[in-house]
């Protein structure tokens, strides 16, 4: 019996590979490449954000050591003013007036320093950081600020590390209270401005200082007007008229009385030229407000009586012979009570100080009857907390706190009374 051994090797089925598995492959290639590239732009976008806020940033830090300077040269700190410039410079080498600014630093640093005459009062030695900071304290205590800071800096430079957290309270302390010092003692709003802001690295500056550093701003602001837009100067003198600040020449009080007489005299120089009634009235506006604060001069004086006649011109006189029907005029023993003004309503700031005075101005006219006394009797009155210098038509009204006031302004003719009221606001 014979077998069939002709293929005695298993029977294998070959097929052939799909296309459709390349086509999956090359589409996920595909999707892969697109989100590479989508990843590479928003990554360039975002480096262009990015680089465009790093120059925003810059340019303000470069403005901001620029005005630094200019303090630090003022106050002849020139080793500071050159390292801010130099600092500038080597960011931004066409940073206008830095080159010119660090030249002049230069020039002023090699000046010959004056020979100072020893003092007689003994120095005591503070040879190290504990030593520096007992000093400080005691200095803070004085109310010595300038001399506080000088010894907090001397800490720093012996040892940056030596009690952080206090040290940080006291240049905060000092630099606050030095230019709050500069400010309403000395009369240095720039000076006062520097140092807040430099506390102000510290810690968020209080109520008071803050707005002490925006009325010296508003100030600064209203003195860059002065004698080139009296009506600009005046707007922002009047923003500050409570605050009580000076700049070591003028009071903001007489800031405003001067520029409210100047002002008026070029109304009235405008009004003669265009022939207008309403600029007379506007232009006698202005120098009543400078007579509240104080007497016109020659000039000013001189406007104001012009003005006064342009805005109320006299009335015709009527020639009787014209008139059919006589007038009969009122008898003139008929009394009318006295017409009352206690002036505008002001708003004031004690400062930090527990009281404040403010000079009150108003005004009083009578017929004069009943005749006699053909004088009135004037009386000051107000809430609990404001005395009153005298009871005149002008006086000095004293306040012991904040608040409200409203005060009144009464006349008497021994028959018949008349009285106004205003009201002054005392804040903090």
């Amino acid at each position: 019996m014979s077998e069939n051994i002709g293929n005695t090797q298993p029977n294998i089925t070959v097929s052939k590979k799909s296309g459709r598995g390349r086509t999956i492959l090359f589409n996920a290639l595909g999707l892969i490449v697109i989100l590479v590239l989508a990843i590479l732009a928003g990554y360039g976008s975002g480096l262009s954000v990015r680089q465009s806020t790093e120059t925003s940033v810059l340019s303000q830090q470069l403005g901001q050591q620029f005005q630094y300077a200019l303090v630090d040269i003022e106050f002849g700190k020139y080793a500071n003013a050159k390292q801010r410039l130099e600092w500038i410079i080597a960011h931004d080498p066409s940073f206008p007036g830095a080159q010119e600014k660090l030249t002049q630093v230069l020039v002023m640093s090699n000046q010959p320093t004056p020979t100072m005459t020893p003092s007689l009062t003994p120095t005591p030695d503070f040879s190290g950081a504990e030593q520096a900071f007992a000093k400080a304290q005691q200095l803070i205590a004085a109310q010595d600020w300038a001399g506080a800071i000088g010894t907090l800096d001397e800490i720093r430079k012996l040892d940056p590390t030596y009690k952080t957290g206090q040290v940080d309270g006291m240049y905060y302390f000092a630099l606050r209270n030095n230019g709050y010092n500069l400010i309403t003692q000395q009369g240095n709003l720039e000076g006062g401005i520097y140092y807040f802001t430099l506390a102000e690295r510290f810690g968020p500056l209080d109520r008071d200082a803050n707005g002490l550093r925006t009325g010296a701003r508003v100030y600064l602001i209203g003195a860059s007007f002065w004698e080139l837009d009296w009506a600009k100067s005046l707007e922002y003198f009047n923003q500050v008229g409570g605050y009580g600040l000076w700049d070591g020449t003028m009071t903001v009080s007489e800031r405003i009385h001067f520029a409210s007489m100047r002002l008026g005299d070029q109304l009235v120089n405008e009004a003669d030229k265009q022939d207008d009634q309403g600029m007379f009235c506007e232009a006698l506006k202005y120098y009543q407000n400078a007579q509240a604060v104080a007497a016109l001069d020659g000039t000013a004086q001189e406007g104001f009586e012009r003005a006064n006649i342009e805005c109320y011109p006299p009335t015709p006189t009527v020639d009787p012979a014209s008139l059919i029907t006589p007038s009969v005029e009122a008898p003139a023993t008929t009394n009318a009570a006295p017409i009352v003004s206690a002036g505008s309503d002001q708003t004031i700031s004690l400062s930090g100080n527990s009281s404040v005075s403010l000079d009150l101005h108003g005004t009083v006219s009578d017929d004069g009857l009943p005749n006699p006394p053909a004088a009135v009797t004037l009386t000051w009155s107000g809430p609990e907390g404001v005395t009153f210098s005298a009871n005149a038509v002008d006086t000095t009204a004293t306040f012991s706190g904040e608040g409200v006031y409203t005060l009144s302004l009464t006349a008497n003719d021994s028959a018949l009374s008349g009285s106004a009221n205003v009201t002054i606001t005392v804040t903090p």
